[in-house]
């Protein structure tokens, strides 16, 4: 099997051998007598060797862009916009990675439509079911007809006819092992797609290089065809032994500088500074002070946590990297409801200056409690898209200037360029849920700088803070146009070793 090329994987005795669709005729040749082949596979194959006819002409599909003409509402399309349907038509396969507030639906959209125009295709786009209204509007603000799936009802199949797909928020897919990332890689590798465009403001979210190849593999660049050449070469692969179990480890990060030169031709991120000149986007950190009885309930609370893990680790209970995580998360919900009153003092003056402001958390309790005290609108993932738009839109529209929001609802597609003022209760682990919910606001459309005010509180939110720190220059070494060095980090084992010592 190591001579069959593409390379590949071996997934245990239950499941066997998997290989890249490539390798499928090599297989047939060497072992297609010795073994059943099934119906689904022989279909594609007989649709590999019977290609559909080549796609058009660059120029030619440029010609039927209309790239400088008004769309249907009134507006024209910003030069990056135009800039970007043009180079997505270039590549059957690519990843617009712009900043979040560039627009990249429109871009894509752009560039599907001249495509459609020449070639009889079908419009598939893959979206939170949050973001459909987002994606209909636009849709017919070009004039086109789409046909909308959400990430967790993916079509099985495509029309032979051919199938262009735009896969929004596509950083969705960076776990190989999730259903919904295959189920989305089965469709990429469909031979009756003739285009995949993929759309994140966050292709690597975390900093770590694995989370990137899935979405190479979707657009089938040509590093992705081996897997495991990939993680050796870019994740630090390596096999190690705990408990008995050999794994094979993938979270490291190496080459980096390599990485971003050989994915460029492929990816296309551009910053907002780059090309529409927004205001500056500023952090302000604010450390917490707490009264005497306050601090003492804290650090009672946050010692009984503490505590209860040191004693399972005596005893033997605490098997999995898992439980240090789960500690520290609790650690941070005690720690963002003691900085209530500040975020409420905070919100009061910045409301008594006339501004509007987005406060964002990780937890719906703290933000269910501040609603009581200050009114503002609610927009958690507990409502209904519906009631997530009716929330965006009442504070667009001014009918309140406070909008309370969990990372995951508002940091998700909503434009809430209305608040130049966001306060983060606490930060996610990750930097891209960071840049996500801030640039929410930073957006066309916003008067004056936007500020992001930081509440900090004890050891829990110093080791997140400085692990967002952390990833993002993993980030900006990958993305970015800096040179930067990284240290590799376990995160388990720095939140282990911070709760042994704390």
């Amino acid at each position: 099997m190591g001579r069959i090329r593409p390379r590949g994987l071996w997934r245990g005795a239950s499941l066997g051998w998997e290989f890249p669709l490539a390798a499928a005729e090599t297989l047939l040749e060497r072992f297609g007598a010795r073994f059943r082949v099934e119906d689904e596979l022989l279909r594609w194959l007989h649709w590999h060797r019977h290609p559909l006819p080549p796609l058009p002409h660059h120029r030619e599909l440029i010609a039927q862009a209309d790239l400088n003409r008004p769309l249907v509402d009134g507006r024209r399309p910003l030069p990056h916009q135009r800039s970007g349907a043009r180079w997505l038509l270039a590549r059957r396969g690519a990843l617009l990675t712009d900043e979040m507030g560039l627009g990249k639906t429109l871009t894509a959209l752009l560039a599907a439509r001249a495509l459609l125009r020449v070639v009889p295709l079908r419009l598939l786009v893959v979206a939170p079911v949050g973001l459909h209204p987002h994606w209909q509007r636009e849709a017919a603000a070009v004039d086109l007809e789409l046909c909308l799936h959400s990430w967790a009802r993916l079509p099985s199949e495509l029309p032979e006819a051919g199938t262009v797909m735009v896969v929004d928020e596509a950083h969705y897919a960076q776990t190989m092992q999730a259903q919904r990332t295959q189920a989305l890689l089965r469709l990429a590798r469909h031979p009756r797609l003739r285009a995949i465009w993929m759309l994140t403001g966050t292709p690597v979210r975390n900093g770590r290089p694995i989370q990137l190849y899935p979405l190479l593999a979707a657009i089938d660049h040509p590093l992705a065809r081996d897997q495991r050449s990939f993680e050796e070469m870019f994740c630090q692969g390596h096999w190690s032994e705990r408990g008995g179990q050999r794994r094979w480890r993938v979270d490291g990060a190496s080459r980096l500088e390599e990485l971003r030169r050989l994915t460029r031709p492929l990816v296309l991120h551009r910053r907002k500074q780059q090309v529409l000149g927004l205001p500056p986007k500023r952090r302000s950190f604010l450390p917490v002070a707490l009264e005497p009885n306050q601090a003492r309930g804290m650090d009672h609370r946050l010692a009984l946590v503490v505590e209860d893990y040191r004693r399972r680790v005596k005893a033997g209970k605490v098997r999995s990297d898992a439980e240090s995580l789960a500690v520290l998360t609790s650690l941070r919900l005690i720690a963002a409801e003691f900085k209530l009153p500040a975020a409420e003092r905070l919100v009061q003056q910045l409301r008594a200056q006339g501004e509007s402001v987005v406060l964002f958390s990780s937890f719906v309790a703290p933000l269910v409690l501040l609603q009581q005290r200050l009114g503002g609108a609610l927009l958690t993932g507990r409502q209904k898209p519906e009631e997530r738009q009716t929330a965006v839109d009442q504070f667009q529209a001014g009918s309140t200037d406070l909008l309370l929001a969990t990372y995951g609802a508002g940091g998700l597609g909503f434009t809430l360029h209305r608040a130049r003022q966001v306060v983060l209760l606490e930060r996610p682990w990750t930097p891209g849920d960071v840049d996500q919910a801030e640039d929410r606001c930073h957006r066309l459309g916003m008067d004056g700088e936007l500020v992001s005010h930081w509440l900090q509180l004890g050891p829990a939110d110093q080791l997140v803070d400085g692990l967002v720190a952390s990833k993002a220059s993993r980030i900006e070494l990958l993305m970015g146009p800096r040179r930067v060095s990284v240290e590799r980090q376990s995160l388990p084992a720095m939140v282990a070793r911070s709760l042994q010592d704390c």
